[in-house]
């Protein structure tokens, strides 16, 4: 018996002859496909929402980088590490024994969240708001006029979350601080909740700020996030009238001015109340006028009644730079 090697060619072949003909026999199955429901997974959050999630907070990210660097007058990052849908008794497995955790509330949804703060960061955030430099301190509990002071900071991080969280209709308000015995009654243990990890670095040290809230308040407001996002939205005809009318009422800021002139240095050496400069301009320069450093028309200075005015001479030709 003489046995037969097969090709690459041929293999190839064969598989694909096999996946046609079972693409086929699924074609030609009048038969619904059933498919078993997993009831564990009910209320997972889809990867398009993560992926959007993900996108909204990197905003969040970068907003807070840039005003708690102002702030505190420090170099100061904030890096989107994760975002997991996990139970909340894992969540609060995460928690350090030292840390700070505060209760935030979602609006208009009523519904309560989590956020944690490593105590790590509370020393050189508060020494900088001081007026120190920002050094390093022991990880221990805050006093009361500490713990005020990184409430501020917590308000701030609220804020920014609110701003990036605007396109669909969420706003984070701070509540309180909660010890480590009342976080586990915001919410049931095992609820599922999205869980949104920061890494928060300063010069001279880092830590993690984690976000938990409920995953059902997620998929209320996500669904419509990803069926919404990258899609143009049209006006309805009569709110675009309303908008076109609104913009016609904008005032900009305009200008009656000559063109633009280089004047040497030494022409205001000796500038004194009737001295005359000469600019490098035929007599015959018309002014332009001009609407947000934008030139519209040349133009001339006229008097309208008690009121100046300016006549427009000609128009600039379409495609013609300013």
């Amino acid at each position: 018996m003489v046995e037969k090697t097969l090709e690459q060619n041929e293999i190839d072949a064969l598989f694909e002859a096999a996946t046609t003909q079972k693409l086929r026999s699924d074609r030609d199955d009048p038969r619904p496909r059933v498919i078993p429901y997993l009831y564990s997974s009910a209320g997972q959050i889809s990867t398009d929402q993560l992926r959007a999630i993900s996108l909204l907070n990197d905003q969040f990210a970068r907003n807070l980088t840039h005003n708690l660097a102002a702030w505190l007058r420090t170099r100061f990052q904030v890096n989107l590490v994760s975002a997991e849908q996990i139970p909340f008794n894992e969540f609060l497995l995460r928690i350090p024994e030292i840390s700070y955790v505060a209760s935030v509330r979602l609006e208009p949804l009523g519904a309560l969240s989590v956020l944690q703060f490593d105590l790590g960061l509370a020393p050189p955030t508060i020494d900088l708001l001081l007026g120190g430099e920002g050094q390093d301190g022991p990880l221990r509990e805050l006093t009361d006029i500490e713990e005020s002071i990184l409430a501020s900071v917590i308000e701030v991080v609220c804020r920014e979350l609110t701003a990036a969280w605007q396109t669909v209709g969420l706003s984070f308000n701070f509540e309180r601080r909660q010890m480590q015995t009342q976080v586990a009654r915001i919410m049931s243990v095992n609820e599922k909740t999205l869980c949104l990890s920061f890494e928060i670095r300063m010069p001279h040290s880092s830590g993690l700020l984690n976000l938990a809230f409920p995953a059902i308040v997620a998929n209320t407001i996500l669904r419509r996030l990803t069926s919404d996002w990258g899609r143009r939205r049209r006006h309805a005809p009569e709110t675009r009238e309303r908008i076109e009318a609104a913009v016609r009422r904008i005032h900009f800021g305009g200008s009656l001015q000559l063109p633009a002139v280089r004047i040497p240095a030494s022409d205001f050496e000796n500038l004194k109340p009737g001295s005359l400069i000469r600019f490098a301009l035929p007599s015959h320069s018309k002014p332009e006028w001009r609407v947000g450093g934008q030139t519209i028309a040349s133009a001339q200075a006229i008097r309208l009644g008690s009121h100046r005015a300016v006549r427009l001479d000609s128009l600039p030709t379409r495609g013609e730079s300013s």
